[in-house]
């Protein structure tokens, strides 16, 4: 039998739905993806994305959520960068040096990465040495919203600039 002072970690059933219908959402839009069905798939990401970013924003007050949650965000908008990036031709196309248009999916995917970095080296280590409950700040949840917009607008930015100023070359 498990200890009684074990913690737990219950969440409204309203909130299990959406999880539930997020995955639904991610697959479809995942399947759309390799079936090149491009209006299907990007019609799935805006809502996988903004129920990501709603869980995000419902687990704000556990800092271990929070940051797996925002991981999560990132994941979906960079994997959805790619995503149309294929859909419209310019993933191949040269941003810079040796990247191409796929590879500026790489700053979401490190964001979310640093994230999860930042969580297990520096904040889990601290509410672990202090036994507290582990809430995080509105600042730093301002924070992590401002740098989610902020990479969005990058990376479609990016995208606008990459079809117009640098063709993708003709391989054949």
């Amino acid at each position: 039998m498990k200890a009684q002072d074990e913690s737990q970690y219950i969440i409204p059933a309203r909130y299990r739905r959406m999880e539930n219908m997020h995955i639904v959402f991610w697959l479809v839009k995942d399947i759309s993806w390799c079936m090149i069905w491009k209006e299907l798939g990007i019609a799935m990401f805006i809502p996988t994305l903004s129920i990501a970013i709603i869980i995000a924003w419902r687990t704000r007050q556990i800092r271990a959520e929070l940051a797996h949650n925002l991981a999560i965000a990132f994941w979906i908008c960079a994997n959805g960068y790619w995503m149309i990036c294929e859909f419209f031709g310019f993933d191949e196309a040269v941003v810079w040096r040796n990247f191409t248009g796929k590879h500026l999916a790489l700053i979401p995917f490190l964001i979310g990465a640093i994230i999860l970095l930042f969580y297990y080296t520096i904040q889990r280590p601290r509410d672990m040495k202090a036994k507290q409950p582990v809430l995080a700040s509105g600042v730093q949840l301002k924070t992590v919203v401002l740098t989610i917009l902020s990479a969005m607008v990058l990376l479609s930015v990016g995208c606008s600039g990459t079809t117009m100023l640098m063709p993708t070359p003709n391989l054949y």
